[in-house]
């Protein structure tokens, strides 16, 4: 089973550029499953309910997300419909939104996602090893492999977080810096990893900002208004080839297009 995971994805023409190229990655490559984060789809901060309906008929079967899940005043509404989208599971338990879900494949497989945020130089959330034992303890003998989107700033804990959870993950993937890093491989678990899939958004620019806007805030140390580059956009990310009757992966490649 060919699982195809995209990076955050940054700006609505993140959005219309997968409509217009996704369905026909898909069948290339032959991808059963689609995961992408969405957390930075509207003005960098936030997914709305109707960009979430265009990703799942642009070809994303599951959003996840992260730290700016909750900054639009929409939110709630993202999680109160069948929209497949998910927040880190280590939100407090009060917020809207769960932090797994199941999917089922067109074959039948049971495909448990989860999502969770890092707490090294990102907001002091829960426990991020506690959150994830728990949403497996959930959905115990529910599914029959696991996926985890590790949403988090340091290396370090992205690794951590993987080889700790090595064998109960088919898939752990890390995203939140928007640059794409060549560590794919598989972990003596079993477990596909790489430390951050990249961004799907516009090339021109830094981390899809307009690079001016950036510059300008480092060098004055001044709030700035932060707006999504224009120019060319591309998705990036990894494809994960997994067995299902063992969970476990097969083979990790980094895909760009």
């Amino acid at each position: 089973m060919k699982i195809l995971a995209l990076g955050d994805l940054v700006g609505e023409a993140a959005v219309r550029y997968l409509n217009d190229t996704l369905w026909q990655k898909r069948r290339e490559l032959g991808v059963d499953l689609v995961v992408a984060n969405g957390e930075n789809v509207c003005d960098i901060h936030g997914l709305s309910p109707r960009a979430a309906e265009q990703l799942v008929a642009a070809g994303v079967d599951l959003i996840t997300s992260g730290n700016h899940i909750f900054d639009r005043r929409d939110a709630d509404a993202l999680f109160e419909g069948a929209l497949p989208v998910i927040r880190p599971c280590n939100y407090p338990p009060v917020c809207p939104g769960e932090g797994a879900r199941l999917v089922i494949s067109a074959e039948g497989w049971r495909v448990l996602c989860v999502n969770v945020s890092g707490t090294a130089f990102m907001d002091p959330l829960g426990d991020p090893y506690r959150a994830v034992e728990a949403e497996l303890d959930r959905f115990h003998r529910r599914y029959d492999f696991a996926l985890l989107d590790v949403h988090a700033e340091a290396t370090s804990e992205k690794m951590a977080l993987a080889h700790y959870f090595d064998g109960r993950f088919a898939a752990v993937f890390g995203t939140h810096t928007h640059v794409a890093t060549a560590d794919e491989q598989i972990l003596p678990g079993g477990a596909g990893y790489i430390t951050d899939l990249g961004m799907t958004g516009p090339v021109d620019g830094i981390l899809g900002v307009t690079a001016e806007a950036v510059i300008e805030k480092m060098r004055t140390r001044m709030p700035h208004r932060f707006t999504v580059a224009a120019g060319p956009v591309r998705a990036s990310g990894a494809l994960f080839e997994i067995d299902p009757v063992v969970g476990r992966a097969l083979s990790v490649e980094r895909i760009t297009f």
